[in-house]
């Protein structure tokens, strides 16, 4: 590092009027990106600069450094500069969490919306893209996590540091059972980002079934008419946020929804910033970008705090073939899949029990119990496979004792898993599965 790096660090620290700036004029505006015209090596890409116009401050990132200038993608939907408008380097703004962060509801910025006041800051910052912990030196996943959901207890056990995917099209219930998901008592602190979603859905998770879990909860909000830049911000916000309780020796639950919409964001950056699409309309760096966000959950170093990471996949026109659903399914470490049929039978939460899978079930099971989830999946295939026969009236009892078995059966089973989200939290759900048979 130079002299001349040197004094641009030490005024990037500054919290006032920096003494010396870095910048250039407004070429060229876009939808949703400007140019600026700017010649420094001082530039980085991720860097912030801050346009003037109008009597008033618009702040964006650099997402594409050429010979020609910049491309500054902001943070907020519309560009309201003309062109020589000047823009100049301003330092990034690093969040700074600390315990006082609970019960907060803050924007991807690291900006409170909740009208309780200013956020305090803590004494470290955390970068919104840091690297996850070496591979070698992080901890096992091998504690058993109760959910309180009974279908995911039962079937798709998870551990506490897993990570899990929720895969579903639009409407069948997804952000319902990660609400769900979020109440669970076996965490220190619980971290959410709602990316994408609806605003009147905001207000509706946060006094919804979460309500119990506010007091250890941080909330990232970034909704769907804000600008990519704010919607892709909010999970590394929120990632940052988790990194630091974890960093603080507590056990995190961290529930990203959607991370598609994360998806959806960087192809609009990446797109702004000169991409190629390469698959369904998304530029290689998305699947960059997928992983890098993932692997920062999970275990910690050994001995420390642990992320358990929930992250809902919002499936576009119900294709799980889709790219980017297939790149995160590949990531994760289980998937459990919200099926529009079942949902449509009125059966919620909607999870296809043959096609969810936990890659860490057995680290949770008996043998016992192993046998007996074996035993009913194969129960509910045969059930399901013999639908259209039944329908049609070509099932007759004493023909097939296995089918006998699984058509008396497996309508109690598919009862006892239904579950409202103002149901208390199931303590034990094989007892519950059993009570349910015996009644």
């Amino acid at each position: 590092m130079n002299a001349l790096d040197r004094l641009a660090d030490a005024l990037e620290d500054r919290d006032d009027q920096p003494l010396v700036r870095v910048g250039g004029s407004v070429r060229e505006i876009g939808f949703g990106h400007c140019r600026i015209r700017i010649a420094t090596p001082l530039l980085r890409l991720g860097d912030r600069m801050r346009i003037e116009a109008a009597g008033r401050s618009l702040d964006g990132e650099i997402v594409r450094i050429d010979e020609a200038g910049v491309i500054l993608k902001p943070f907020e939907g519309r560009i309201e500069a003309g062109l020589g408008a000047p823009a100049y380097r301003v330092p990034a703004a690093a969040p700074r969490p600390c315990e006082a962060w609970k019960d907060r509801v803050v924007n991807a910025l690291g900006q409170p919306i909740d009208g309780k006041g200013e956020l305090p800051r803590g004494d470290r910052a955390m970068p919104l893209d840091a690297d996850p912990p070496p591979a070698m030196r992080r901890g096992r996943v091998d504690r058993p996590l109760r959910t309180g959901v009974r279908a995911i207890d039962l079937f798709t056990p998870l551990c506490a540091a897993q990570r899990i995917g929720i895969f579903a099209g639009s409407g069948v219930g997804k952000t319902t059972l990660l609400s769900m998901l979020a109440r669970s008592s076996g965490f220190d602190a619980v971290v959410v980002a709602l990316v994408g979603e609806r605003g009147r859905e905001v207000r509706e998770f946060l006094e919804g079934p979460i309500l119990e879990s506010r007091p250890r909860s941080v909330v990232v909000v970034a909704t769907g008419d804000e600008s990519p830049m704010m919607r892709r911000q909010a999970p590394k916000l929120a990632v940052a946020v988790a990194e630091f309780f974890r960093d603080q020796g507590q056990s995190v639950l961290l529930v990203i929804d959607s991370v598609t919409r994360f998806a959806h964001a960087s192809r609009e950056v990446a797109l702004a910033a000169g991409e190629p699409p390469v698959a369904r309309g998304y530029p290689p760096s998305v699947f960059g970008d997928l992983p890098r966000l993932l692997e920062r959950a999970g275990p910690g170093l050994e001995g420390g705090g642990s992320i358990t990471g929930v992250f809902s996949v919002l499936i576009d026109g119900d294709d799980h073939n889709d790219p980017v659903a297939d790149s995160i399914r590949g990531t994760l470490d289980g998937h459990i899949v919200l099926d529009r049929a079942i949902a449509d039978q009125g059966r919620y939460p909607a999870i296809n029990l043959l096609s969810s899978i936990s890659r860490l079930a057995d680290l949770v099971w008996t043998p016992q119990q192993r046998e007996l989830v074996r035993t009913l999946k194969n129960l509910i295939a045969r059930y399901e496979d013999s639908r259209d026969l039944r329908l049609m009236g070509g099932y007759h009892a004493g023909a097939d004792p296995e089918l006998d078995q699984a058509v008396a059966l497996i309508p109690k089973i598919y009862a006892a898993l239904r579950q409202d989200p103002t149901e208390p939290e199931s303590h034990d759900a094989f007892l519950d599965l059993a009570n349910a048979l015996r009644g």
